[in-house]
């Protein structure tokens, strides 16, 4: 089996799992409690702290763990807005569901005005779209580094910019580009990650908010994570979180560029065996190891069903909108049909080594699903 699907999830590397091990077993207390054994816990989660900071280019008490990044960007979203007297959210239409959704509950139940931005058919965002969005009372702007169905970069550095010249901050979804881009020089007020996109297990995640910012908690209680995240941490995660992603940024230079040549010849290699395939997003600013198509005249799902039965794991776009059939909202907002965004399939790679062969097997693979579709 070859699977392809790493921007829905990663295995957990043997590293972070050796790392985290010892707090699943003898260092187990309670990191708010004043004794030895709390204590030991308490250093544990706060290095790790330190460590994932360092990657996002923060500061130490500028992290917040989470339990991945739905959690972290709904605590962004959420948090930022309602800690703040203003009552304007600008968001993209491309976003994660765990933007738009928040942006959604705080438009139904606090009153607040959400504008949407214009993107263009490759799924970018221009600083001039921000700037026109931008108001008096805007409280934040949430948008994705890169997008998890298309793999489109924004150019975030021109759109702080616009940001931070009209003092509103700049909430940034880093879900999917940690790891494959530089984060420490966003720049951003706040940044979301997630572990299982890394290599730490499901479950884990951080959100990086600076200290200027005011932050309304979700949860309440005990008042831990420095009263912006109550609840007993998971040092283990934490732990695994932190070495994950100091893994793959040491790695990050190395992985990347090895990665998109793959993937290139991979998008070259299916463009030239399939004659409908269009690749969706931006054809240069792009994740690494991002490859998505639309076969116009199939059903993605009937080519998806051809590609397992050939030992291919790939997916139809986001593992996040459990159940859905309808078509994309991310290829909806960037001008597709709704029956040729239907035909989508998305192949995400990972960081462990390919055969230099398996680019090319890979494409005539794809050929001939969608051929088998054709016939049927």
């Amino acid at each position: 089996m070859l699977y392809v699907d790493h921007a829905a999830t990663s295995p957990v590397r043997p590293e972070v799992l050796e790392a985290m091990r010892p707090y699943l077993a003898d260092v187990f207390g309670n990191p708010s409690s004043h004794h030895t054994v709390g204590e030991a816990a308490a250093g544990a989660l706060e290095d790790a702290r330190r460590r994932v900071a360092g990657v996002l280019g923060m500061r130490t008490g500028d992290v917040i763990f989470t339990s991945g990044g739905t959690e972290a960007n709904n605590l962004a979203v959420k948090g930022i807005v309602l800690g703040s007297a203003r009552r304007h959210l600008v968001v993209s239409p491309i976003e994660h569901e765990s933007i738009l959704e928040s942006a959604d509950f705080l438009r139904r139940f606090h009153g607040v005005t959400v504008t949407p931005l214009a993107v263009d058919p490759a799924g970018r965002i221009t600083a001039d779209a921000v700037a026109a969005a931008l108001r008096p009372d805007t409280a934040l702007v949430a948008l994705g580094h890169a997008n998890n169905e298309i793999g489109t970069v924004q150019d975030v550095d021109a759109l702080r910019t616009i940001t931070g010249a009209a003092g509103v901050p700049l909430h940034v979804d880093a879900v999917q580009s940690a790891g494959w881009l530089p984060l420490s020089g966003l720049g951003a007020d706040s940044i979301a990650i997630a572990g299982h996109k890394l290599g730490a297990p499901k479950g884990t995640g951080a959100l990086a908010v600076r200290g200027r910012v005011p932050l309304e908690p979700l949860l309440h209680g005990g008042g831990q994570e420095r009263g912006r995240r109550s609840g007993t941490e998971n040092v283990a995660g934490a732990v695994a979180l932190a070495t994950a992603l100091e893994l793959a940024e040491s790695e990050r230079a190395e992985v990347a560029g090895r990665v998109a040549m793959f993937t290139r010849r991979f998008i070259d290699g299916v463009r030239a065996a399939v004659p409908q395939a269009a690749l969706t997003g931006d054809p240069q600013h792009r994740l690494p190891g991002t490859a998505s198509f639309t076969f116009a005249g199939v059903s993605g799902e009937a080519v998806l069903l051809e590609l397992e039965r050939r030992g291919i794991v790939s997916s139809s776009g986001s593992a996040c909108a459990a159940g859905s059939d309808e078509p994309s909202h991310v290829l909806l907002a960037c001008g597709i049909a709704p029956e040729v965004a239907q035909t989508s399939v998305r192949f995400t790679f990972g960081r462990t080594p390919l055969p230099e062969s398996a680019a090319e097997q890979l494409a005539a693979l794809v050929a001939e699903a969608v051929r088998a579709v054709s016939r049927g």
